[in-house]
């Protein structure tokens, strides 16, 4: 039913998703100038959710751990590295929200450690593509590592890889919107979020785990709101696949769960995660052994994930 769906929607015909409007950019520029976003991304802390992950690999479920940090950063437009000195980097600094997501869980005897990291620009109008993206995946096997970076108007990409298919690679693609920067997007505009068909760059985690290659994929999105909650779905029919993001309606729009659905031979497969906690903390002063109990805040173990 839901592939039936998908080739009426094929038969129609593509609407392309419009731009912001002069009028929405305004509206943006107003959004990190606000005291509450002030307040909340310029405190000096990071945001820390975990949440209960239900990753499926290999045709099963596997309980495992999802860590979401964000944190804004000082960035370097030509290096797109932090900076270590950002008052005197001048106009080479850019203020950008930095996401770093993790995945641990366990495939039988071995282990899977898995991380995605997206640089945005906090000023989206001016800047609306994300500088930098990087993933890797580590398991007993190898380890894989991708890196995307915005040159102009498109993404350089350059992978490494353990398995013969994937190898070393490089290639080019035209700066779009990228899957992995929606979590951003939800975080720091909302309202700006693409809907309707659009063409998108699939995410880093799901081509690693699928050994798919990174290509300009169509994606059918929409948005529904329930209450004071959201339900963004990107639906990927070449991949026959769909993800749902929920996320708090009001600022500050913290992402609630998610659902992976695809089909994996010939079953239907789902990875599901649910927020679990959520603390704001200045983390990277937090590294010496008397700061171990704040794990307990995240529900996590002393020693694993």
């Amino acid at each position: 039913m839901i592939r039936f769906a998908w080739m009426i929607i094929l038969l129609v015909g593509f609407e392309e998703c419009s731009s912001p409007t002069p009028s929405q950019n305004n509206a943006v520029a107003k959004l990190y100038e606000t005291e509450s976003f002030k307040n909340y991304w310029y405190s000096g802390t990071a945001e820390i959710s975990s949440y209960k992950l239900d990753q499926s690999r290999y045709g099963e479920n596997r309980a495992g751990k999802a860590m979401l940090i964000f944190v804004t950063e000082d960035f370097s437009r030509k290096k797109q590295v932090k900076l270590d000195e950002p008052t005197a980097a001048g106009e080479d600094k850019v203020s950008v929200l930095k996401m770093n997501f993790t995945k641990n869980f366990v495939t039988g005897i071995y282990p899977y450690s898995m991380m995605l990291s997206v640089f945005s620009p906090i000023s989206r109008n001016v800047q609306p593509h994300p500088l930098k993206v990087t993933m890797s995946s580590q398991e007993w096997c190898g380890h894989v590592f991708s890196q995307m970076n915005l040159d102009g108007n498109k993404f350089k990409i350059i992978g490494h890889s353990y398995f013969e298919q994937e190898g070393e690679s490089k290639t080019t693609l035209a700066a779009t919107w990228l899957e992995d920067e929606l979590w951003n997007v939800i975080r720091l505009e909302p309202e700006n979020l693409p809907v309707g068909n659009i063409e998108i760059i699939p995410g880093l985690f799901f081509t690693r785990l699928k050994h798919t290659e990174l290509k300009l994929l169509r994606a059918i999105i929409d948005k529904n709101e329930n209450g004071q909650e959201v339900l963004y779905s990107i639906n990927l029919p070449e991949q026959n696949r769909r993800l749902e993001i929920r996320y708090q309606k009001e600022f500050p729009h913290k992402i609630l769960g998610w659902v992976e659905s695809f089909t994996e031979r010939g079953q239907n497969q789902q990875t599901i995660a649910v927020l679990d906690k959520t603390i704001r903390i200045d983390y990277w002063k937090k590294n010496m052994n008397e700061f171990r109990y704040f794990r307990d805040s995240l529900g996590l173990s002393p020693t694993n994930f």
